[in-house]
């Protein structure tokens, strides 16, 4: 086949096609199939429908794409380089998946500009979507106007076999179905394939009626592969339907044009090869060289750019009109956008004295997010179906449901791994939204890969942890996270805080609130625990402080986090009346404390006090870096047990005598 006999749309497909093939070969690493086989669906999707500025990759109302199936990341690399976005050059896609480089293996948001949510691990990217939809939906209902449309923008996602396998995708899209997210609409690349070979050995199920059953409006496109005009025709139909998501399932070859590959296994996460290349290359009629594109088809491309640009001002004209009408709708919006806090949030904290009633630190970040939720407008969250044991209601708003989507109390119902992942899409909206969500701390492990890409992500999602000890009591070991918090302490970027009190518990939410790039999970007791008089707001933002002092140099320090802390106060006065100097540290955040500099962590952990011993009601893993050589720890290095939590604690040794005599014993 003569190039001359290509259409104008076919050079533009196979130009996605012939960069991720050439891109994978060169780096010798990669996934060359999804590209080949979703490139027809992908290009009538980006030239005929997206709505994004290349030059302003961050242009408020664009629309959001998510590449799901995130191992085909050529692809988005591909459409970013030919639409004119400066964020991915020739040069960049040259250097797939180098060191430095801004193609990564797997998309990155906070790499590449173009790149809205980090996906590789399946099923994540379609649950990322249902956050960016409903962050959509919550700024459309709270600041449109009849007369004036400020907030209209799609979330397209493109998700494949391995995302609808995941369980992690079926309940964030059942949720999706509920809330009915119309402006959510999905292309399933059906091509039959994973790694392990046909999905015939393992996924047999109707895709198509499961996502029927969610509530979801569900077309399927036949030949994914040559019928442009069907795929543009399912997009339309899913755009008319705004009160549903919808999902267009395109029936497509993995590793299309490939003569020996294609619609095998062999070509999903391996180069071609160059003799597999040659031929391809003579199938589609390809007569360009390497990294080659025809000028045709990449001039068609880049009317992206000027096409952007004007999208771009007359949704800025709008803004301007908005402005005039809606004076104080648009400064708060606005202020939103820049990532900027109200003047004045952090006066809403509550304070406490050791004189206020002793309560749980759950019940005080109750207290706390409902001093906030007036005061933080961006404020939005719920619970995976705990809200009252979890006490995360903010009672100044409803519930976000279908027709309410200005209310901002989320209902996830009991699902920890699809809420962790859709506040994540909240956060990377990157409208100034502040998402939380909570659940028991154990079932952090439901949720650990979506916090494990907040981190990663540079997304600020505020995770509200309950019940963080054996001390829970009752419910008994399956509901007692002995080894969570240590776990969660192993994720770079991410803050981990234990509050010891009241006033701890609004430092950690002040915390976590400032932190927009890094995530913030706090852990709280169910059980009441004392105001402490040496507790500090300012000092939960250091990681770590002195709570309470002896009069000259310490001859032992203790260390406690949590509902530990007030142990180690009770304990350290009976060490004083016995003559022995005590300071007592709280330690809520490892993290902050680790980045104070050496002075500020010297004055709070002199070198020279080597006696310490550490209070956790947690596994030991981790303190040896705190107390040393010559220190010690009580913890829990097994499982707890069921019984009334007062008496689990006293049984694991968390009484003021068992600290007295461990401290005794360091002391020799």
């Amino acid at each position: 086949m003569a190039v001359a006999t290509q259409s104008l749309e076919e050079l533009c497909i196979n130009s996605i096609r012939f960069l991720a093939i050439d891109a994978v070969e060169k780096a010798k690493s990669g996934h060359p199939g999804l590209p080949m086989g979703a490139a027809p669906m992908a290009y009538v999707l980006w030239d005929k429908f997206m709505r994004f500025n290349p030059k302003n990759p961050q242009w408020f109302n664009r629309d959001r794409f998510v590449l799901s199936a995130g191992h085909g990341c050529m692809l988005q690399y591909a459409l970013l380089y030919l639409t004119g976005y400066d964020s991915v050059t020739l040069d960049d896609i040259k250097q797939f998946r180098q060191w430095g480089a801004r193609t990564p293996g797997h998309p990155e948001n906070f790499e590449t500009p173009g790149v809205e949510v980090t996906t590789g691990p399946l099923g994540q990217g379609i649950a990322n979507a249902v956050g960016l939809a409903m962050a959509e939906a919550h700024l459309a209902a709270k600041f449109n106007k009849p007369d004036t449309t400020l907030v209209d923008h799609y979330t397209y996602v493109i998700l494949g076999d391995g995302c609808n396998m995941e369980g992690v995708s079926g309940e964030a899209c059942s949720l999706a179905g509920h809330l009915g997210l119309g402006k959510l609409i999905a292309l399933y690349d059906d091509n039959h394939i994973s790694i392990d070979g046909s999905t015939d050995i393992a996924f047999t199920e109707d895709v198509a009626k499961r996502f029927e059953a969610y509530g979801w409006h569900v077309q399927h496109v036949e030949n994914g592969n040559t019928d442009l005009e069907a795929i543009a025709k399912a997009i339309e139909a899913a755009k008319a339907v705004t009160d549903r998501p919808s999902m267009i399932k395109v029936t497509t070859t993995i590793g299309y044009g490939s003569p020996n590959k294609q619609d095998t296994a062999g070509v999903h996460g391996a180069a071609l090869g160059a003799d597999e290349i040659k031929l391809t290359r003579e199938n589609l009629g390809w007569s360009y060289g390497d990294f080659e594109i025809p000028e045709d088809a990449l001039s068609h491309m880049r009317k992206a750019v000027e096409r952007g640009a004007s999208l771009q001002a007359e949704w800025e004209a709008t803004l301007a009109t908005y402005r005039t009408k809606y004076a104080t709708e648009a400064a708060e919006f606005e202020r939103m956008l820049s990532g900027k806090l109200p003047e004045g949030w952090a006066n809403s904290l509550p304070t406490y004295t050791p004189e206020d009633k002793a309560l749980a630190t759950r019940k005080n970040s109750e207290m706390t997010l409902n001093a906030l939720a007036p005061a933080l407008p961006e404020l939005i969250g719920g619970s995976a179906d705990l809200t009252h044991s979890n006490l995360t209601e903010m009672k100044v708003s409803g519930n976000f449901q279908k027709g309410a989507y200005e209310n901002r109390n989320l209902r996830f119902g009991v699902r920890e791994h699809g809420m962790g992942a859709i506040c994540n899409g909240i956060a990377l909206h990157n409208s100034g939204l502040i998402p939380y969500c909570a659940t028991f701390l154990v079932f952090a492990d439901y949720m650990r890969a979506a916090i494990r890409l907040s981190a990663l992500s540079q997304a600020g999602v505020i995770y509200v942890m309950t019940h963080d000890s054996i001390g829970l009591g009752e419910d008994g070991p399956t509901h007692q996270p002995v080894e969570t918090i240590a776990s969660l302490r192993a994720i770079p970027n991410l803050l981990v805080i234990r509050p010891a009190d009241g006033t701890e518990t609004s430092g950690a939410y002040k915390v976590a609130v400032e932190h927009r790039k890094t995530p913030t999970l706090m852990a709280f007791s169910r059980q009441n625990l004392p105001n402490l008089p040496g507790a500090s707001i300012e000092g939960v933002a250091k990681g770590a402080y002195v709570v309470d002092d002896c009069d000259g140099t310490p001859d032992l320090i203790l260390i406690g986090t949590g509902s530990e802390v007030s142990l180690c106060v009770d304990a350290a006065k009976e060490l004083r009346a016995a003559g022995t100097q005590v300071r007592v540290v709280s330690m809520p955040c490892w993290e902050l404390f680790d980045a104070q500099d050496a002075a500020y962590q010297e004055s709070v952990l002199p070198k020279a006090v080597t006696k310490r011993l550490a209070v956790e009601a947690g596994i030991t893993m981790g303190w040896c870096r705190y107390v040393g050589a010559e220190g010690d720890v009580i913890g829990v290095d097994r499982f707890g047990a069921s019984a009334p939590g007062g008496l689990v604690m006293e049984k694991f040794g968390f009484t003021v005598e068992n600290v007295v005599n461990k401290a005794k014993a360091l002391l020799g």
